[in-house]
């Protein structure tokens, strides 16, 4: 049987290699739409908690997890030797950057080796991370033939590259909703690849290329991190003019046309803003081109966790303190609100900076009882209670994360010095003077 008639008819199996933020919810999809799924991941733990039905990843609910587990359409392993029974293998694995905020594609290349292992004729192989054009026709494409197959027909393989769009958390979307961009190696893998996600996703656009769908992807959150760096830009100058900026937003907003709010912060988190601008810098000064302006953006962005001690720093200075002498309470550890999501997020480096000028820290974070080891830091905190008498053992408090969680009118009553980078005291009454955008 063909692949197109095993998709049409959903008895193609669907692999699925990385099971987190995005690799878990894409596999509940395809289940969903009816077709079998294996789940392959390297964390045994991982492996261990969804067969019994529990869901490491919060903000997708225990319901999933159950579900995915009491089903014999799904079976993660651990076993990549298995990647031969799929139809249809979708690589979910991490792009981070290295120590010189260059490309990682570790994850990357040795996936493509697992699956040209593992590679038969008929398969549809999928690359979703998120990485610089002609990654999939540069690394994976070459890794294929090796084997002796063709791109482009049943008896060879098919390759296509479709990227990611999942954003923890938010409620008026999910896997399914979100729509997504395809763009195959040839025709036939492209739409191939547009048929198997037009199964499971409610709305599948078909690039003309792989490379489009890769370059698409790497503008989609440019945009987002050229448009916070101008308002944290602006942030910084119009806080010395004494102007709130958050203020300045809303005001702007008012325009139906041609503006689209952003709103800065501490800095950049998350899988996506931080990291993939430098997999196009770094691309392009391969073919001899300086992205100036991207490049500013992230160096904008990435002085905001400094900018934010800086503002510390000068309220307690009108206190008759310094930062060496204080105690500070951070509060949020995720980077974005109500989910437990740490990665990038710029809570740990403001932490580390108010550690290395001597502060005494702590943190709370309702959905993060204590920090686990990441691949830049190792915090080790616990989350410490919020409460009016905890409160006012502390010298200043860091919004960093504004969970709905916070109760923000008991912490404007109750704080001496607030540092607010997410202007999420706005709305409570009575003194505001000890509360300082940042």
């Amino acid at each position: 049987m063909s692949l197109e008639q095993k998709i049409r008819d959903r008895s193609a199996t669907v692999g699925v290699i990385g099971l987190g933020y995005v690799g878990l919810p894409l596999c509940h999809a395809f289940h969903e739409a009816g077709f079998g799924v294996l789940g392959f991941d390297v964390d045994q733990k991982k492996i261990d908690r969804l067969n019994a039905g529990e869901n490491y990843l919060k903000h997708l609910g225990e319901e999933l997890a159950q579900k995915l587990s009491g089903s014999d359409r799904f079976e993660p392993t651990t076993d990549f030797a298995r990647l031969s029974e799929a139809d249809v293998v979708i690589s979910c694995v991490p792009t981070p950057l290295g120590k010189h905020l260059e490309p990682d594609l570790s994850y990357v290349e040795r996936t493509t080796a697992d699956i040209a292992a593992a590679l038969r004729p008929g398969q549809l192989v999928v690359l979703e991370s998120t990485t610089y054009p002609r990654t999939t026709r540069e690394i994976m494409l070459p890794a294929f033939e090796a084997k002796g197959l063709a791109c482009g027909s049943d008896d060879g393989f098919y390759l296509a590259y479709s990227p990611e769009r999942e954003d923890p958390g938010r409620q008026n979307h999910n896997t399914q909703t979100i729509p997504k961009l395809v763009g195959g190696i040839d025709d036939e893998s492209g739409r191939l690849a547009e048929l198997l996600y037009s199964a499971a996703i409610a709305q599948v656009h078909r690039v003309d290329s792989a490379e489009i769908a890769e370059a698409a992807k790497l503008l989609e959150n440019i945009f987002r991190a050229v448009n916070i760096a101008l308002v944290n830009e602006m942030k910084v100058v119009l806080t010395k003019m004494g102007i709130n900026i958050f203020d300045v937003v809303e005001a702007a907003s008012t325009k139906p046309f041609g503006f689209m709010p952003f709103y800065p912060g501490p800095g950049l988190g998350g899988h996506c803003i931080p990291i993939d601008p430098y997999y196009l810098t770094w691309k392009a000064r391969e073919v001899g081109i300086a992205t100036r302006f991207i490049e500013l953006a992230g160096e904008v962005n990435r002085d905001m966790p400094g900018y934010v001690v800086q503002r510390l720093a000068e309220g307690l200075n009108r206190h008759g303190l310094a930062i060496s002498r204080s105690k500070v309470l951070v509060l949020g550890l995720a980077y974005k609100p109500n989910v437990d999501d740490v990665r990038e997020s710029p809570s740990f480096e403001i932490i580390e900076k108010l550690i290395d000028a001597g502060a005494d820290v702590q943190y709370n974070d309702p959905h993060i009882p204590k920090p686990w080891k990441g691949r830049k830091h190792d915090l080790t905190l616990e989350s410490q209670p919020v409460t009016p008498e905890t409160l006012a053992g502390y010298d200043a408090v860091v919004v960093a994360t504004h969970h709905d969680a916070y109760d923000w009118q008991m912490i404007a009553d109750h704080a001496k010095l607030i540092i607010d980078t997410r202007n999420a005291l706005r709305d409570v009454s009575g003194d505001r003077s000890h509360i300082v955008i940042a």
